[in-house]
């Protein structure tokens, strides 16, 4: 625990759960100072969250992380689905595709994360950590938000330029705001058992779509392991808390007679987003303003990828490379993908909990009749279901095609690429958390003649040219050029691609008109300092 050592910050954040760490570590990276307040004295020792994808782990490679946190989890597993713990599998689903660099469902222990962010705020000194620090109250004027906290050595009050509350499910900025969350908390309800010292380690989740006691089990790293089964409508929490039910319960499905209980709890689990995400200089991230089914493994998820899209946004605000109306398109770019992510995870909750026994055998049916249609079984089998992270609206500039062709909005794969020293890395490695020009091309220095507008240089955005395989990389003081190991990028055509510090298509350039495309970008710039945050 400590106290802040300034009265003012460019940016406070409330909550030390892993959104707002990862904020912290993300507005380190991009070198602004900001305070994270915390109202427990330590991360937290019990498991909550226990998947991350593709998308976060790539999150993680931004801040720099992401070897400590690939040591510390379960890569690349998929799901089992069985009618009965003793029932033959009727489905597998297990994606092998790392279109973002990393394998799609990794198993981790929230505990571990939070310590390995935690730790990772001390590579910048800009970046203050107070635990034990509660946030009581703040108000704001059109310059600054004012902080009333307690410390372990009494009351505080602090300004900053903006406030961020990654304070979770039952935030006090969003209460203190007076805004209320939209949708559905369900009836249902779920035990959460989780165990250490399982050792006979299945890779895959099971899930048990039993209308008799739906459940799934999923695995975790160090030998750890959850369970979560389905409580009947007459069946009261306590009586499925006792501990031989419990033990009963995870020994019928496939736990280790040794397995040490860690945690078990009742949940009920919500469909539910906040309509506004911001107030003036505020801002919520994570669970503050969306409460996800667990189903989908995305409750965390979508907390990260809030707070990467707010991140690199308050940077370029507060650097005046951008207007303040860029943080206009913060809720605008999230909404509508939280929403498609719970209502995954609703649709996923269904198959795992069938209604009766008819409803299994339908369940069951279905998916065995996917093997006589294999782009459909590919389509299961590889998570290809899964909503795409892409925007609709927002910091983009539209290039008219549809929206299955367009590469703008869209988070941009991530291949392996071959540096000029011949190693090889993924490629946000060579490009870095900036903006950036890439273009697909074997003659760099004239393609990128062409793209000589002054818009590109208050961007601060680098120059990348994508080499095809084969052609000769020749350095340059002005150009990264980087090999394809593979094709995976080569439908970008005669387009050179603006690239956002979060890694999606701001704009497509077509090289023939490249001052037109230019022109938008400009517009699309000018309109951050014309428009108003919150509008």
């Amino acid at each position: 625990m400590s106290n802040p050592t300034q009265s003012h910050y460019p940016v406070i954040i409330v909550g030390g759960g892993p959104a707002g760490l990862l904020l912290g570590n993300l507005l380190g990276t991009f070198g602004v100072h900001a305070l994270l307040i915390e109202k427990n004295p330590a991360t937290v020792h019990e498991p909550r969250a226990v998947s991350i994808d593709d998308e976060s782990l790539r999150t993680m490679q931004a801040i720099g992380l992401v070897d400590e946190v690939r040591a510390q989890i379960v890569a690349g597993y998929g799901s089992h689905y069985h009618p009965s713990p003793t029932g033959a599998c009727f489905m597998r689903v297990e994606p092998t595709g790392e279109p973002y660099g990393y394998p799609r469902r990794n198993a981790f222990r929230q505990p571990n994360l939070e310590v390995t962010l935690k730790q990772g705020l001390g590579r910048f000194p800009h970046i203050e950590a107070c635990y034990g620090v509660t946030l009581h109250d703040f108000s704001q004027t059109a310059d600054a938000v004012t902080a009333e906290i307690e410390t372990e050595t009494g009351p505080q009050t602090l300004t900053a330029d903006y406030l961020v509350g990654c304070d979770g499910s039952w935030s006090t900025v969003r209460q203190k705001l007076g805004i209320i969350l939209e949708g559905t908390t369900f009836d249902e309800r779920w035990l959460i058992v989780d165990v250490k010292n399982n050792v006979n380690q299945a890779k895959h989740t099971k899930v048990y779509c039993n209308p008799e006691r739906s459940g799934l089990t999923l695995p975790g790293p160090d030998n750890t392991r959850r369970w979560e089964f389905k409580l009947h409508p007459g069946e009261k929490d306590e009586d499925l808390l006792k501990p031989e039910v419990v033990h009963d319960l995870i020994m019928t499905h496939d736990a280790d007679p040794n397995a040490e209980l860690v945690r078990k709890t009742v949940y009920r689990f919500h469909a539910r987003v906040a309509k506004k995400w911001d107030e003036g200089r505020v801002f919520m991230a994570g669970d503050a303003v969306h409460l996800t089914p667990p189903f989908a493994g995305q409750g965390m998820n979508s907390g990260v990828r809030d707070v990467h899209n707010l991140s690199w946004k308050l940077a370029a605000v507060l650097a005046k490379t951008t207007g303040p109306g860029l943080l206009a398109s913060y809720r605008q770019e999230r909404y509508d993908h939280v929403w498609d992510m719970i209502r995954l995870a609703l649709m996923m909750g269904r198959v795992f909990s069938p209604r009766d026994k008819f409803d299994a055998l339908r369940t069951r049916t279905f998916f065995r009749s996917l093997r006589l249609i294999p782009p459909l079984h590919d389509y299961v089998a590889q998570m290809k279901y899964k909503p795409k992270p892409r925007f609709r609206e927002g910091f983009l500039v539209p290039d008219g095609r549809s929206k299955r062709r367009t590469l703008v909005g869209r988070l941009l794969p991530q291949p392996r690429v071959r540096l000029a020293d011949g190693r090889e890395v993924l490629l946000d490695e060579a490009v870095g958390n900036r903006f950036a020009l890439l273009a697909r091309t074997a003659t760099p220095a004239a393609t990128f003649a062409r793209l000589n507008q002054p818009v590109w240089d208050k961007l601060g955005a680098v120059r990348v040219a994508l080499l095809p395989p084969g052609t000769p990389n020749q350095p340059s003081n002005s150009i990264i050029s980087v090999s394809e190991t593979n094709n995976a990028l080569d439908n970008l055509g005669d387009n050179a691609i603006l690239l956002r510090p979060d890694h999606y298509v701001a704009a497509a350039i077509p090289l023939a008109t490249a001052d037109i495309g230019a022109a938008q970008v400009a517009t699309l710039l000018q309109q951050t300092w014309d428009t108003q945050p919150n509008a």
